[in-house]
């Protein structure tokens, strides 16, 4: 849990400090975190009623990144690999040794198979 919010900060700040600062350039220097619609206007910003889509779009990529590394980590610790099976056996008819299918004499009891 603990790797899980460092992590989340971690994926924070790559989103709000790397990939948003370039896509705002490119869309004209747009700072998504200052995005918003503001609904009520008051003497003060910080008591400002607002809508802030801009900070929701933040946390909309830092979700897909997050959800991303979580899937690709547990892919590659889940990855499972197939069993190759072994040559073929089959029981010796006196000591019931499993023995090489190709086997003409039992390695455990030496009888002819």
């Amino acid at each position: 849990m603990v790797i899980g919010v460092a992590m989340g900060n971690v994926v924070n700040s790559l989103v709000n400090d790397v990939i948003m600062p370039p896509i705002g350039m490119v869309l004209g220097n747009l700072d998504f975190s200052q995005m918003k619609v503001v609904l009520k206007v008051t003497g003060d910003p910080k008591t400002e009623v607002a809508i802030r889509y801009g900070a929701f779009i933040n946390v909309v990529i830092a979700f897909v990144i997050v959800a991303l590394v979580v899937y690709v980590m547990t892919s590659l610790l889940l990855h499972v690999t197939p069993e190759v099976p072994g040559p073929p056996t089959k029981a010796c008819g006196y000591c019931k040794e499993i023995v090489p299918a190709d086997a003409t004499k039992c390695r455990a009891c030496t009888s002819a198979i």
